[in-house]
Formats: structure tokens, sequence, C-alpha cells
């Protein structure tokens, strides 16, 4: 949904080369696209694809959906159409784009708030790159020029995954793999070097609607259509203003992202533990077990606690607004005090959410209603 933290794309030029044996095979002393695939392996990615360079099939549908407004707030996504379509506008002389998947899942850990797993531990974006850098680099070193996106750029992502064979892009919009199931982050390398392109992976949702059926705020308004500006995801994170009161009850317990629809996927039954140690979430996370502490949150300690996180982007004054509103959804009369003294924050958005989750926790004290419950997630 969001082109991760800004960074600037990774250029990897002729000049960065590294001390590197030269392939064993391949034209010219460059690598094979098994060669490739092997590495990927070796550096720690889940999955690896390649296709070829061809313009976008879907650029016409992705861009009736920014012109009719449901990316939202999301503008960047808008820009630059053209080079979304079509990959030679983004590195001239492209001939392949090879397609890497890093599994994520874990166990959700047991607390009072949600964080999405793929924030739970250090920021992918840093981890993918870092990989996917390195593979760039030694193709770039036997004399192909490269250029690497992890959410950070003009690349339609997951039908390029599609079309590399990584998996298809099921009826939530999400990348399904019929070895991972929905739990893969995706980074792409563009090379002037040509390779051998995988099959595409054909689409095996069939009738099932489950991620239709499970999303809390109906964000999947047909299979494979998605309008982001009621997707839990983008409230918690891309959205920077005030959640609609009429959503944010429809929250419940998620402090940041939301994985109700890769949750309630079948292809789960495929869904392995994550390898990356740095995905893990720590044994301990502020955000999920003291959720009321996160409203007297400093802005010093916000950085030194989410430094490595993804968290980091929502900044302090969004993830306080988040945990107002998920305490107003799942909290009790031993949060009112922390609730009303977050009614004096410093930041106005803070304060209309805690004056909203006050009223939500003395209605329901009055009324006899029990917190909602969070939904079941694996």
């Amino acid at each position: 949904m969001s082109e991760g933290s800004r960074r600037t794309p990774c250029d990897v030029g002729l000049e960065e080369t590294l001390s590197l044996e030269p392939p064993a095979h391949g034209v010219h002393g460059l690598p094979t696209a098994a060669q490739i695939k092997s590495r990927a392996r070796e550096l720690g990615l889940d999955a690896c694809g390649i296709t070829t360079a061809d313009p976008a099939r879907h650029a016409d549908f992705y861009r009736q959906w920014t012109a009719a407004g449901k990316a939202g707030e999301m503008a960047w996504l808008a820009r630059e159409p053209d080079r979304r379509a079509d990959p030679a506008r983004v590195l001239p002389g492209v001939r392949s784009i090879i397609v890497a998947g890093l599994n994520y899942w874990q166990p959700q850990p047991v607390g009072r708030g949600r964080i999405a797993r793929y924030a739970l531990g250090d920021d992918y974006h840093d981890i993918l790159l870092e990989k996917l850098n390195t593979l760039a680099r030694e193709i770039t070193s036997a004399g192909a020029p490269s250029k690497v996106y992890v959410d950070t750029g003009p690349v339609l992502e997951k039908p390029l995954a599609e079309r590399a064979g990584l998996g298809w892009q099921g009826k939530s919009t999400m990348l399904i793999s019929t070895q991972l199931g929905p739990w893969l982050l995706l980074g792409e390398i563009l090379t002037t070097l040509e390779l051998a392109p995988d099959a595409p992976m054909q689409d095996h949702c069939g009738k099932c609607t489950r991620c239709l059926d499970a999303c809390p705020t109906r964000a999947i308004t047909a299979p494979y259509q998605l309008d982001a500006r009621r997707c839990i995801a983008y409230l918690t994170i891309e959205l920077k203003g005030s959640i609609p009161e009429d959503l944010r009850p429809l929250i419940g317990d998620r402090v940041y992202g939301c994985d109700e629809c890769l949750d309630v996927c079948p292809w789960n039954r495929f869904a392995q533990t994550t390898r990356e140690a740095r995905f893990h979430a720590p044994p301990r996370d502020a955000a999920r077990d003291h959720l009321h502490d996160l409203l007297e949150i400093t802005p010093q300690e916000f950085k030194r606690r989410f430094a490595k996180s993804p968290i980091l982007r929502v900044k302090r004054r969004g993830l306080v607004r988040n945990a107002c509103v998920v305490l107003g959804n799942v909290g009790t009369p031993e949060d009112l005090p922390a609730l009303r003294r977050a009614e004096q924050h410093d930041e106005p958005l803070v304060r209309e959410h805690a004056t909203w989750a006050v009223m939500q926790i003395e209605a329901r004290t009055l009324e006899g209603r029990a917190p909602a419950r969070p939904s079941p997630s694996g």
C-alpha cells in the first residue's frame, strides 16, 4: 500500500563492485537465473523469481484506482504512472526483473493491543534492502547495471511477483504463495541482464471469500478490489489526521496495521515461522503490554524505543492516537486516569482521540457492557 519510509531507491552502478569470483556458467561470465536464485537463498531470501521487463498489464486498472481516490492521502501512489507501467522508464536497457520475497510470519504475541506481524521486529525495508543490495552488486560487478527497490519507488510489485511465479494477487489484493501463504515481503532488482523468465502463477482463490467476509471495515469492497481509505492498515499508519469516528470501533485492538485478511486465508496451512531473526518480536514489547504507557511516551523515548522499527514512520502522535482508539475499544476504568491525562496532551490530535476513548469506556461502564473482544488470530 505504501512506499515504505520513502527512502531514495538504491542505484547500483558499475563503479560499485565486489571482489567476487566469476560465475562458473553463463554468457561471458554473467550469472544465470539458476545461480541468482541459489545466491538469493544463501542470502536468506525465501522466494526468488524472474520476469521480463515488459510493461505492466495492470497499469490501466491502477490508474483508475488512484483516479477514484481509493488511495486516500497516499498521493505518491498516483505520481509517475508512466514509470510504474514501464520498467524501461526506470532503468534504460532493462531486460529482466528479479522479484524476491522474504517470509515474515510468526505467531502473534499475547498481549493487549495487536501490531501487524511485519512490524513486530526490525524494519523490513532495511533487512530486505541489505540482502538485495548484496545480490545486485554481485550482478553489477559481472557487467549488468541494476537497480533495487523495496517498496520505495514506481514499481507495481505484486503484479510483478505474480508474473515471476512467486504467487498470485488474491481477492484481498495481497500476494499469496503456495509455499508460504500470504506472508511475503517483496523487493525487486531491475537489471540489464537477460535472464530466463519463470512461468506466471495462476490464481488459486477459487470460490473462497474468507478475506472479504473477515475484513472488519469492509475495505475489500469486492474480489480483488480494495478501498484503502477504509483499510485499518491505512487508518492506523498512512492517515495522518483524525480517524473517522464511525471506523474507530471497527479497529478493535489493532495498534498498528492489520493482518485480518491474511490470518483467515486458507493458504495459511503452509505458513512457516520466519527464519529472519530480526523480524521476531522482542520478549516484551511496550506497545503491546502497556498500552496506557504509550499515552505518556516522550518524543525522545519514542525515537529510542522504535529506532529500528517500522512503527517509527507513524510518528509519536500517530501511535498515541492509535493507542487511544484501542483503549476506547478494549479499555477498562483502570485506563481512565491515563486517558484523562492524555486529554491534556501537547498534540491536539491525541487530545481528540483521548476524549473519545474516555467517553467510550464511561458509556460501557454505565451500561454494563464488556469491552470489545479481539477477533481470533493465528
